[in-house]
């Protein structure tokens, strides 16, 4: 039988995808079915490696399906004994490691409900959480489970070393007993819009539906050695960065810790990977250090998602990387449904597009009134969902061949005399000025033209005389004369959100604050 994982064109995935197609991945039906079998006891295999994380103080960890199986078996005994079963909720607040891994399929092994959490969460931000979700128990580390008790945790349980050795007594199997529309994993987004984001609710067999974007977005195969650096807290870290790779018998890694570029591009080189998805952010960071040239790198495939990249960075990535990095574009809460389909050799990607939709995904960008626009013309991107066109919040356009482009978030729009500015596009226009380290622009409040374009940048160095002008001058040559930054202010770093995306809301609320403050 030919599976999906065979073909790698882009023009075969238009002819053989359908939803039956990705089932066939699977050992399981929609009667029957369980993520951690599926990522992780399906593929044992003497010491086939499932995960290598790279620590922040230089050390590494090499984790095989067989250590991963034995150990969440033997977390699914403990929960049960507890009492914890079928839709209970388990947080897990652990950095990337085998007590992580170990953790988070013991917890969907039991059945119950694992809900990731982001291990920079103070008090205030667990509080939220655990108010929202009720874990029955909350995993954590030695180091915040005082914050875990005082955000209001019941059984706060230290998941180290000590603590999976202890449990050596408990078989080293599970039997579990899950459907596919069992609810696996509840997951809180990273968007900022209130002070509890939406939590997701996946069923075991979402996974099914995520190997769209593990075949198309990612480009995973078989053999490859994938990393992807983003926070397994996070839908792009675990979802497309550890279960779609897993699920494919594919060993995967991740960064644990502070995060260090550095220290990321030696992983890089030393596991040797093949297939790398990251954050726009994380390629951005790697290019700032000047030093990826002094490493060997032999990768196949390369993806980033979060937030457009800028035209700089691409072209840095492709001459030191050795191959195009393709965008990947979706939300957590409607997956990704526009790629540039690494490994298609088939498909030019083109410089600035996000690509063209998945199989099985129909994208449009729409006028206010809900008719199509023309090519080339801006309007709201809509997936088409149950029938209904779904707005995805975002703006964008597409060109007379199918190859859709971000426009910017619907709110990041400025609107300047009359014109319509997209802050994605002044952005990429700063950051190609040598002097630029990292840039977020807002629309800033004017008198005459109601709103103006203001420029936040880091600069690479300290020096700041002559680089108002020379970067204003740097976008007019490049943009429309009315879209560069009239006002710039330097600054040492940016709000961003916790998956890594510039938060350009927090700029403008503390815009506003200081335009109330001098009134």
């Amino acid at each position: 039988m030919t599976r999906l994982t065979q073909f790698t064109s882009y023009a075969d995935a238009q002819r053989h995808y359908s939803k039956d197609a990705l089932w066939e991945l699977f050992d399981g039906t929609r009667e029957r079915f369980n993520i951690a079998h599926e990522c992780i006891d399906r593929h044992v295999d003497g010491d086939a490696v499932a995960l290598r994380v790279a620590h922040a103080d230089g050390s590494d960890e090499v984790v095989s399906f067989a250590e991963i199986s034995r150990r969440s078996s033997q977390i699914a005994h403990y929960l049960k004994g507890r009492r914890v079963g079928k839709g209970d909720r388990v947080a897990i607040m652990i950095e990337p490691s085998l007590a992580f891994y170990c953790a988070i399929f013991g917890v969907i092994k039991a059945g119950a409900v694992a809900v990731p959490m982001f291990s920079l969460f103070g008090p205030d931000g667990i509080r939220l959480r655990v108010g929202d979700c009720a874990p029955e128990v909350f995993f954590t580390n030695a180091e915040k489970a005082p914050d875990a008790s005082e955000g209001g945790a019941r059984n706060v349980t230290v998941v180290d070393q000590a603590f999976l050795d202890s449990l050596a007594h408990h078989p080293a199997t599970f039997e579990w007993d899950t459907s596919g529309r069992d609810l696996a994993v509840l997951q809180y987004t990273s968007g900022t819009t209130r002070a509890l984001p939406a939590a997701v609710k996946h069923s075991h067999q979402s996974i099914v539906t995520l190997m769209v974007a593990a075949l198309y977005a990612t480009g995973i195969r078989p053999g490859d050695r994938f990393f992807c650096p983003s926070s397994p807290a996070w839908g792009h870290g675990l979802w497309h960065g550890t279960l779609a790779p897993l699920a494919m018998g594919v060993s995967t890694g991740t960064f644990s810790g502070r995060f260090d570029p550095v220290r990321l591009l030696r992983a890089l080189q030393d596991f040797k990977i093949t297939n790398l998805t990251a954050a726009a952010t994380h390629y951005r960071m790697m290019r700032n250090t000047g030093e990826a040239e002094n490493f060997n790198f032999v990768f196949d495939k390369l993806s980033f998602t979060g937030e457009p990249i800028d035209s700089e960075t691409a072209a840095y990535v492709e001459r030191v990387f050795g191959s195009k990095v393709r965008s990947m574009y979706g939300t957590t809460e409607i997956g990704v449904i526009i790629s540039n389909y690494p490994g298609a050799d088939d498909l030019e990607v083109r410089d600035g597009a996000m690509g063209k939709a998945v199989p099985g995904v129909e994208v449009e960008v729409q006028r206010p009134d809900g008719s199509p626009a023309d090519p080339e013309e801006t309007g709201e991107l809509m997936v088409r969902k149950h029938g209904a066109w779904f707005p995805t919040k975002d703006l964008g356009r597409v060109d007379a061949d199918g190859y859709f482009y971000h426009g910017g978030r619907a709110d990041d729009v400025i609107i300047s005399a009359g014109w319509t500015i997209g802050a994605v596009e002044v952005e990429d226009a700063v950051l190609s000025h040598p002097a630029v380290a990292e840039c977020a622009v807002i629309g800033a409040p004017d008198a005459v033209r109601g709103l103006v374009v203001k420029a936040f940048i880091i600069l690479k160095s300290a020096e700041t005389d002559g680089l108002v002008k020379s970067i204003q001058d740097h976008v007019r040559a490049r943009l429309a004369r009315h879209e560069y930054p009239r006002q710039i202010e330097f600054v040492t770093e940016l709000p961003k959100t916790p998956a890594g995306k510039v938060n350009r809301k927090v700029l403008r609320d503390q815009q506003a604050k200081k335009l109330n403050a001098a009134e």
